[in-house]
């Protein structure tokens, strides 16, 4: 008799459900092939730092579509969320329902993904 756990993968969130935050190195793969950190040109985090300012937050937004983000990837965009956090981003991936990419934590830059329906707003530079 073959055990059912042999070969099971843990089962983590994709983008849509559970929390709506990926932290480094979890996450369910949602780069496309040869486009995740490190899988080809202009996937890494910025080479500086980002602007030495807080913007001032927008008024509020509804819903953030790709659309509406696109724009702003592989530029610096401070994005405030629906929990109060609020940072600097430099974003490789735009999804359906995701956004991937490099989050400055006021020393480095580290990877994070967040569903779009976190983001409460953002502004690009």
């Amino acid at each position: 008799m073959q055990d059912k756990n042999i070969d099971r993968q843990p089962q983590i969130p994709g983008p849509g459900q559970g929390s709506g935050f990926f932290p480094p190195g979890q996450g369910p793969g949602f780069f496309p092939p040869g486009q995740g950190p490190g899988g080809g040109p202009g996937t890494g985090p910025p080479s500086g730092r980002p602007p030495a300012f807080t913007p001032a937050q927008q008024a509020g937004v509804f819903a953030v579509d790709p659309g509406s983000i696109r724009r702003c990837m592989f530029r610096y965009v401070y994005i405030w969320l629906d929990n109060r956090q609020q940072f600097w981003a430099w974003l490789v991936f735009v999804g359906r329902r995701s956004v991937a990419g490099w989050r400055w934590t006021g020393f480095r830059w580290v990877y994070f993904g967040v569903d779009l329906n976190r983001i409460s707003s953002f502004i690009c530079y």
